[in-house]
Order: C-alpha cells, then structure tokens, then sequence
C-alpha cells in the first residue's frame, strides 16, 4: 500500500502514521519555552506549552528519588557512620530532656524543704487573708453540750476533733465532720474515792500536742491533768502551782510542757517522762495566757501587769514589751517572730521579739459602748492566728468575732470581716475551719453577762474566694 500522509514541513520526509505522535511529542520539546519555535507551529497543532512550576508533590517526589540516590550511591561504611550520627543525636536529646526533668524535680525538693524550713524557722510569710470568703452565717455550726461558760477550745494537729471545756468542769471531744460527740471527761466530785479522775473546778486552758498524743488541761485547783488524746484517758497529774493555771502551751515537735498560773510563775514539764524541769518568774501579777511554737521560748500576757514577755528557756531570761494601757488578757504566735495580743482597754497589737513597742495597734477595736461622753471599749477577750500567715481574729462581748489582715511588715492590722456571734472566744490555730466558743461571760471572771448568749461551740468554714479563670481559657 501507498503511504499518502502529508509531507512534514520540519522532517523534510513522510513520517508512518504509526510513530508520528512521538515525532511531534520530541519536536514540540525542542521548540518549548522559543519565542522562534512557537512562531514556527503550525496553527494547526495545538497551542505551544507554557512552562508551569512544578507541582508540591512533584518536589517532594524528587527529593525522596535523589535522596535514594545518594543511599544507593554511599558504601556500607557511610552509611554505618551516618546511621551512628543519627543515633547520637537522639541519644544526646534524651538526655537533655532527662536533664531538664531532673533539674525540674531538684527544683520542686528544694522549693519544699526551704519552705519547711522557713516554716519551722517562722519566716515562712503567706498571704492568705484577702482570698478568704467572707463567712455566711447559714454556714455556721452550732455544737452545744455544756452547761456553763466555755473557757477554751484546742484542735487536733489532723483537724479531725475539737477539743472543748467549761466552767462546768467538763471536756468535751467532738467530731469535726458530724459535730457529735466523742468523749466527755466528767465532773469529778471532791471527797470522793474511786471516781473517774477529772477536774473538779472551772478548766481554764487546753493543749494538745503537734503529734496529737498528748492533751493538757488546767484549773482553778493548781492542777494539770495529762490525758492520751485518742482515748480520753487519764494518764497523770502535774502539781507545783500555787494558784490557778492560767495557761498552757506545747512546744511543736516534741512532748515539752509549758504552763502558767496566777502564781505569777512560768513552768517547764517534760510530758513523755512525767517530769517537772523548772521554773521561771517575773511577772508582777497574774498571768492571763500563754503560747509557744518550735523555738525552746513561749510568751506569755502578763494580764494587770501590763507586760507581754518573751521566755528564753535554755538562757533562763526573758524580754520585757510594753504597748498596751490596760490588762493584757490573751496572747498567741502568728508565726515564731510576730504575736498578736488583746487587752481590756479594747487595743488589738502585732508585736516583732525584736522590737519593745508594738508595730501595729488597733485601738477600740471592737467599738465603743455606754452613754454618750461615758463611752468605753469593748474588751478583747480572745485573740488567734493562723500559724504562718496574715490572718488575725479577735473576739469580744459585743456580738461579733473580727477577722484582720496584717499588712506588709506586721505595721498595720486592717478589718476584713465582722461575724455576728453573741459572745465568743475564738480559736484559729489549725489550717481547718475557724471555731468560737460562745459563753455569757468571760474566761477568767464575770465582770459582765450577756443573757441572750447560750454556750456553745460554733464551726465557721473559712473559705477562699474562687480564683478567676485565666484568660483564653
């Protein structure tokens, strides 16, 4: 057969039909990206290609064959070594993240062993008061099982019981969670033999020990009782006051007893021996109160003497602090550098051991009573703190416990909250709710009654406020 296909004006022969597109597909190659070859095609051919940038995956494709390439290329030694460089570099990054891990746990340990330490030393400083929720009153526990004035109040180092007592002679131990009664040490009878032991006139003070095993209660009748804490039973009786014990303390972390009296003296016990070690004076009257942190010191409110003193035990010596104008009643540690005192005169103070005269005193801090141009303080009967941070209540005969906040070096004492209470000695030691005893007539006498006030012992949760969620959250 005759091959009639059109001459081609670039190949000057006749191309089969058979191998003509790849003619033309190597012709159009040649002339691609030419201004001279596209003039050159022929209109009746398609329209010369324009040059386009390769595609992504076209790239990638591209670099994963060269790549290939070199692998094959490279001998067996190369690629050990290049393989072994690989390694080192992901052995080398573990070891940094393992670093960096480690450092941020040595980081954490001593975060917290400095902090227990300051906590122990009593420059651990935390800032708590503003974050605390003013207390709703419906929130408020009411426990009530004595029949007489509430004289004091102790809580377990586990916040779990309460500890109270009364004028009636009694102790009673409750539960925090249900507010029921544990244990009650009853009233022992004068004269009489083979009763259950027990105080037979007003208890006046309470400690417990920081490990919980050990609590301590004063009276009118120069006694100390020692009972195990868990059980309620009686242990022994310390003896060697001449008056009524005014104030009881244990020093954190160990078993040593401090006790003070109207006898104007200060005592050392050794608890876990049943032992007296010594005796300490120099108050010039009564004695109202006591406390004492992890120091081997206490201080103590030197009621109509008008003293706070500073008890160094090992030096046998004291330091002597005058600021208030009236009787010194209560005292307690904010933390082992500041205290916090309260008088009759109605003056609140913050006080440093290192300094003689008070940082801080709030006067009338409970308000005025009486006549116009007769009007006189409400007595601060109760002060408390909690351990290590800015906190401070007061309690008084005028219905109501104060919370404060200490301000920045203990240099001023602002008022956060008024709690309507009718009557009340309070108690913040612990890191757990706030609790009050409320009586119609003070502690240590009865220069006056309040008739609508019911003893009892109330549960005030201390709250703090919701923290605000972070932004973008």
């Amino acid at each position: 057969a005759t091959n009639t296909s059109t001459p081609s004006p670039f190949l000057g022969q006749s191309s089969c039909s058979g191998n003509t597109p790849s003619i033309l597909k190597r012709r159009r190659d040649q002339f691609c990206g030419s201004e001279e070859a596209e003039s050159q095609w022929p209109e009746e051919w398609a329209e010369p290609p324009q040059t386009q940038p390769a595609p992504a995956h076209s790239l990638a494709l591209r670099r994963t064959e060269e790549e290939e390439e070199e692998e094959l290329e490279e001998t067996a030694q190369e690629k050990k070594l290049r393989l072994a460089k690989v390694y080192l570099e992901q052995l080398r990054q573990q070891e940094e993240e393992k670093a960096e891990a480690r450092e941020f746990e040595e980081d954490q340990v001593a975060g917290r062993l400095k902090e227990d330490v300051l906590e122990q030393r009593g420059r651990l400083q935390k800032s708590v008061a503003k974050e605390i929720q003013a207390p709703d009153p419906a929130d408020i526990r009411i426990l009530r099982g004595h029949q007489l004035s509430i004289t004091c109040l102790v809580v377990t180092p586990d916040d779990l019981a309460i500890f109270s007592a009364a004028k009636d002679c009694t102790i009673i131990k409750w539960s925090v969670e249900s507010g029921r009664k544990l244990h009650v040490i009853p009233r022992a009878k004068k004269g009489t033999e083979g009763q259950p032991p027990g105080h037979s006139t007003h208890v006046l003070c309470m400690a417990i020990s920081s490990d919980g095993k050990y609590l301590a209660s004063g009276d009118r009748s120069k006694l100390i009782l020692i009972w195990e804490a868990q059980s309620c039973q009686h242990l022994y009786t310390f003896t060697g006051h001449r008056d009524a014990v005014s104030g009881l303390a244990f020093r954190r972390g160990t078993h040593q007893l401090y006790s003070t009296s109207h006898d104007r003296s200060v005592k050392v016990w050794n608890v876990a021996e049943n032992s007296y070690v010594e005796t300490l004076f120099g108050h010039q009257d009564a004695v109202a109160a006591l406390d004492a942190l992890s120091r081997e010191c206490c201080v103590t409110a030197g009621g109509r003497d008008g003293t706070v003193r500073v008890w160094k035990i090992p030096e046998e010596s004291q330091l002597v602090f005058y600021g208030h104008q009236g009787s010194i009643d209560s005292i307690q540690l904010i933390n082992e550098e500041h205290m916090v005192s309260g008088a009759d005169d109605g003056s609140v103070a913050l006080w440093g051991l290192s300094k003689k005269r008070p940082l801080a005193l709030q006067r009338e801090a409970h308000g005025l009573r009486g006549e116009p141009g007769l009007e006189q303080p409400f007595w601060v009967s109760s002060v408390a703190a909690l351990l290590n941070t800015d906190l401070v209540a007061t309690g008084s005969h005028n219905n109501s416990v104060r919370l404060w906040q200490c301000g920045e070096g203990f240099r001023q004492l602002d008022l956060l909250y008024d709690i309507p209470l009718v009557s009340g000695r309070w108690m913040l030691r612990g890191a757990g709710p706030g609790l009050s005893g409320i009586s119609p007539s003070c502690r240590l006498g009865r220069w006056w009654r309040i008739k609508e006030a019911r003893n009892s012992v109330c549960i005030i949760p201390l709250r703090r406020a919701p923290r605000p969620p972070a932004a973008g959250s």
